[in-house]
């Protein structure tokens, strides 16, 4: 089972009132002061799950900035930055190069390149295997380059549709131990049924996004029937509000990047 010491975030900017929402989650803008206390109560918690935290400043000029899952992947091996077709988000991994750059040496440190495009929410870790999703945000040719270079360090891929809202991880989640978290839709997944799967309740869609971390399993507030699933396969649990970011699609494994 995999098992992070590190992470990178990256404290919300006030612009996160315009970030990109697909309105799936919510019709309203989120709360700026609310978002800054929850935040830190995300970061403090990794932090108690044995995490070294690196926390960057806000990025007033990108407003989804806070959600540094997206511009990289990392792993113990190597950094991927990844190319955003979105306008708005590419130039987030310019400025997240730095912060990899102060634990990756150069010839660890990888580049989705034109005409590929992926964000780090399409990317789910399984063991050696790398499930990349196609998205409106990750295409073949970011998913073919990403291959490339994981395969050098031993890892495997392979690509699966995202059929509905922004990125694979909205709708599939591992949590280690062969347990995942799905839609329905990606409960008929064929590369998805070899794992103990739990279709969580159309209400409860967010959760979805839930963080394992260590033998913990972060879940977000107020998804009840999710949570107590979580906790009969065993997880010890941390209940988290992110109802802030849930406004602009944002959840738990986004706000963070770890290995």
């Amino acid at each position: 089972m995999i098992e992070f010491d590190k992470a990178i975030v990256r404290k919300p900017c006030k612009a996160m009132l315009e970030g990109i929402s697909t309105g799936m989650f919510s019709d309203e803008s989120p709360v700026y002061e609310q978002a800054v206390v929850q935040h830190a109560a995300y970061t403090k918690t990794l932090e108690e799950l044995g995490l070294k935290v690196l926390v960057l400043d806000k990025l007033e000029e990108y407003p989804d900035s806070c959600f540094v899952e997206d511009p990289a992947v990392v792993m113990k091996e190597c950094a991927i930055i990844t190319n955003s077709p979105r306008k708005s988000r590419n130039g987030e991994k310019i400025e997240i190069l730095p912060a990899i750059q102060t634990f990756f040496q150069a010839n660890q440190i990888f580049h989705i390149t034109e005409p590929g495009t992926m964000e780090g929410g399409d990317v789910m870790l399984v063991g050696k295997h790398y499930f990349v999703g196609l998205s409106e945000r990750t295409n073949e040719e970011g998913a073919r380059q990403f291959n490339e270079i994981v395969a050098k360090y031993g890892y495997t891929t392979s690509t699966v549709k995202v059929t509905e809202g922004l990125h694979l991880k909205d709708f599939a989640i591992y949590l280690e131990n062969n347990n995942m978290l799905v839609s329905p839709n990606m409960n008929e997944v064929p590369e998805f049924q070899e794992f103990n799967r739990f279709i969580v309740p159309a209400e409860e869609l967010y959760a979805i996004n839930s963080l394992y971390i260590n033998g913990t399993v972060m879940v977000p507030a107020g998804h009840p029937k999710t949570q107590a699933h979580i906790e009969s396969l065993g997880y010890p649990v941390k209940v988290i509000n992110t109802d802030e970011f849930k406004k602009i699609d944002g959840s738990l494994t986004c706000l963070s990047l770890r290995w």
